[in-house]
């Protein structure tokens, strides 16, 4: 490692637009996309700012950890789908849960009632097809603005990174997987 001296003069930028609603795209194939969307979320609800999460590819029902600590904490979490889509009994199913969660997803948006909303896993949806990208893009661009999307999933398409203002590409550098270390409750879920 090498020891770099902590900078101590260091040209400040003073933004000078209004503040606004945001669009977040946390893609890639490294781990911590969807926690960086909670860690949003979780810091929104500590400001006292309405949140809402949407999980495209989890259960209504699902029990995860992050299921429990935002029920404990009161913010809303939803699960719009059946599972992951290789488990998937009936893929038209599949895509029809998609559109419909995206209609609640797209209302909640447009409501303006909502400070964050989250569309955890969106793109695993936008990339089968089950959803079409133009709507979302238009509901992103309409929607009122003072509210903040964060859209996580890997592969993210290029017209939504071209209207987000910010995109963090996560990166696997190395995974316990390929280790043959398998996934871990308070980890993975």
């Amino acid at each position: 490692m090498e020891i770099e001296q902590p900078p101590v003069d260091r040209e400040r930028v003073i933004p000078t637009a209004e503040r606004r609603g945001l669009i977040l795209v946390h893609t890639g194939n490294g781990k911590g996309k969807s926690t960086a969307a909670f860690g949003l979320a979780l810091r929104a609800h500590g400001r006292g700012k309405a949140v809402k999460i949407y999980q495209f590819m989890k259960v209504p029902s699902a029990r995860f950890g992050e299921h429990r600590i935002f029920e404990k904490l009161g913010v809303p979490i939803e699960g719009l789908g059946d599972g992951f889509s290789w488990k998937s009994k009936d893929l038209e199913h599949s895509a029809q849960l998609a559109r419909d969660g995206w209609a609640k997803a797209a209302e909640t948006i447009a409501a303006g009632e909502t400070f964050l909303v989250v569309l955890d896993e969106i793109m695993y949806p936008l990339r089968y097809g089950w959803l079409p990208l133009e709507p979302v893009l238009q509901a992103l661009r309409e929607r009122p603005a003072h509210v903040h999307v964060v859209l996580t999933g890997r592969n993210a398409p290029d017209e939504l990174i071209e209207l987000a203002d910010t995109v963090t590409e996560m990166l696997m550098v190395k995974h316990h997987f390929k280790a043959g270390v398998p996934a871990q409750r308070g980890i993975e879920d």
